[in-house]
């Protein structure tokens, strides 16, 4: 990694490449690029990245999908830039885990002061929380994803299997909501087929341990008619 960060930039334009390649490597940053989002999670499979920005409007897989498909298992800062300035649009990018939100055309410095406050506000929340790769630590809540264990406030909670899955898929997707049938299709690996008793039960099971006001809980909200999440910090 450089100095200030890697940042994977994906836009089919050329003409943005060109320009943002020339800006952000003059403050510093080493560049990715890719032109679409397939190309994207390819470069993300190989290199360590800082923040992403990402377009959306792109052939193969267009930006939106590739925010989602990133958010399963990585919590870097995402631009997400855009041609459609409706509030909508803007609304849509944020709920699906974008941090923030650019609309084309834009002025180069703007963007590069955006990269700068989402990397200098994503090191201040992660750095020194981060202990290593497998924890993720939200407040007092620690998962240990390698040893599969659990604690709050220092002390070790006993999760099954399956609420453990439950419980790192919100995590991961910290900030997002998951409906019921994202959680049973990820977690049992097995069509939704109406089982949402089933997922109602084990995020219940789960605050039972983890939550001390089950009314009131701290970690895992409930988001009425969608579905479940884990607030960003």
């Amino acid at each position: 990694m450089s100095a200030r960060g890697t940042i994977l930039l994906v836009d089919d334009e050329k003409e943005i490449i060109q320009l943002m390649d020339i800006y952000l490597k003059n403050e510093g940053y080493k560049l990715l690029k890719a032109a679409d989002g397939l190309e994207a999670l390819e470069l993300l499979g190989r290199h360590q990245v800082d923040l992403i920005i990402l377009d959306v409007m792109m052939p193969r897989m267009d930006g939106i999908e590739a925010c989602m498909k990133i958010r399963e298992s990585k919590n870097m800062p995402i631009i997400m830039l855009s041609a459609k300035g409706q509030d909508m649009d803007k609304i849509a990018g944020l709920s699906i885990g974008a941090d923030d939100y650019v609309t084309k055309p834009f002025n180069p410095l703007e963007l590069v002061a955006r990269v700068k406050s989402q990397l200098r506000r994503y090191q201040q929340l992660s750095g020194p929380q981060r202990q290593d790769e497998n924890e993720i630590v939200i407040e007092e809540l620690v998962i240990n994803i390698s040893t599969h264990t659990v604690t709050v406030e220092g002390q070790e909670v006993q999760l099954t299997p399956r609420e453990f899955a439950i419980l790192k898929l919100l995590a991961i997707n910290r900030g997002i909501v998951l409906s019921m049938e994202r959680i049973y299709q990820e977690v049992w690996n097995e069509p939704f087929m109406e089982s949402k008793n089933t997922v109602m039960v084990h995020i219940r099971k789960i605050r039972e341990k983890i939550e001390k006001d089950n009314q009131n809980p701290r970690y895992i909200k409930t988001v009425w008619g969608i579905g479940y999440k884990i607030d960003r910090l």
